[in-house]
């Protein structure tokens, strides 16, 4: 099993992991805690949706108004704890924060402290594959090349994975085809810095140590690479 199959299986079914997964997970850190991270948000889940009843509260309704309308109650309790959960749930999913997509470039990033320190593929053929995904292509050399990987991304999709060298320092570009943002956004995590630019077939985030430098090379990325080729 690879990355992108277990973090698929995990994904469709958080709570079951097959023999295989469990055996990737205890050899690849990333994905084991990829894995710890999806449980984490099952569990948060499960407690917004979970509505207690004041303690003390039962004894003060039947004593008031007897334990026919109680009964009336508790079932009306019940319906509008349900409705409360549903509509948690449906926060949760149907209205993510419109920095959503940068935050995960930020934490896909921290999940591959490899990337800043180990040369893989760094050559502009590879660079020139992940371009083409999002139906870009080079309009003048970006830097050195470090790092290019295809790397599982959310909803069992994929992104480009390309680490760069600039006059500040390293810089991160995550390039994902195939899913669509609105518009620009930005973010702030640990210390960390991105922006989400939307392309013509898909979007693509710049990660780096702090706003300035992400503005920085945001613009050399929008003056070296024709977006719309």
């Amino acid at each position: 099993m690879n990355c992108l199959e277990f973090r698929r299986e995990k994904l469709a079914e958080p709570r079951r992991s097959s023999d295989a997964a469990r055996s990737h997970a205890q050899e690849c850190a990333n994905c084991a805690a990829f894995s710890r991270s999806v449980d984490e948000s099952d569990a948060e889940l499960l407690r917004a949706m979970a509505v207690s009843v004041p303690e003390g509260l039962a004894d003060r309704v039947l004593l008031r108004s007897g334990r026919a309308k109680f009964q009336a109650w508790r079932g009306w309790a019940l319906a509008a704890s349900i409705v409360v959960g549903i509509g948690s749930a449906a926060i949760f999913f149907a209205a993510p924060p419109s920095d959503a997509h940068a935050r995960l470039a930020i934490t896909h990033v921290i999940d591959e402290p490899e990337s800043f320190t180990t040369e893989y593929h760094g050559d502009a053929q590879a660079f020139a594959v992940a371009l083409r995904s999002v139906g870009a292509s080079v309009r003048a050399p970006l830097g050195k090349l470090r790092y290019v990987k295809l790397c599982p991304w959310e909803n069992g999709t994929s992104a480009w994975h390309v680490v760069f060298e600039t006059p500040q320092g390293l810089a991160t570009l995550i390039v994902v085809a195939d899913e669509r943002v609105r518009s620009k956004s930005d973010a702030r995590v640990n210390g960390w810095s991105a922006r989400i630019q939307p392309v013509r077939r898909g979007f693509y985030a710049v990660v780096t140590s702090s706003p300035a430098m992400t503005g920085r090379v945001d613009d050399i990325l929008r003056t070296r690479i024709n977006w719309d080729a």
